[in-house]
């Protein structure tokens, strides 16, 4: 099989170094993030931080990472992801609503 890049125009090539460099450094810097948000949650928790303040810190730390990891390391940013992107969608919805369909059942 022929090496198919030197049939791509040379500005086309330097076009996709330069955007799979972009993304390096997006990976790179969402990694560092996630690695900090994880050594924040520790802290808090290790110094017992007021538990009403720790909780609700630990979740928004959690939805971000796992926003980070679905847009960064599961490339869900990118373009042909959308039906991929609606199940996942949906499928987060169902469990939402049946977590605060049970909870309210359980507290009223």
């Amino acid at each position: 099989m022929a090496d198919q890049s030197h049939s791509k125009p040379i500005h086309h090539q330097e076009y996709e170094k330069k955007q799979h460099r972009e993304e390096m450094k997006q990976q790179v810097l969402t990694f560092g993030l996630m690695i900090l948000f994880t050594i924040i949650a520790f802290g808090m928790v290790i110094f017992e931080v007021n538990s009403y303040f720790i909780i609700p810190t630990l979740i928004i730390l959690a939805v971000v990472q796992v926003a980070f990891q679905l847009y960064y390391f599961m490339h869900m940013k990118n373009k042909g992801h959308d039906m991929v992107a609606v199940m996942m969608y949906g499928g987060a919805a169902v469990a939402a609503l049946t977590i605060i369909t049970f909870t309210s059942i359980i507290w009223w």
